[in-house]
């Protein structure tokens, strides 16, 4: 049951992260802006 449930959520937010930014496009420039972000923190 807890592990439905999990899925469940987990599932709904892969759902709101696509729509958010719901091209090819906008993900790999999410992707870029993580990558970045991740630099700024190494440095």
């Amino acid at each position: 049951m807890t592990k439905k449930i999990l899925l469940v959520i987990v599932l709904f937010a892969l759902l709101l992260w696509f729509v958010g930014c719901s091209t090819i496009k906008g993900l790999g420039q999410d992707i870029q802006t993580i990558g970045e972000a991740g630099e700024k923190v190494i440095e």
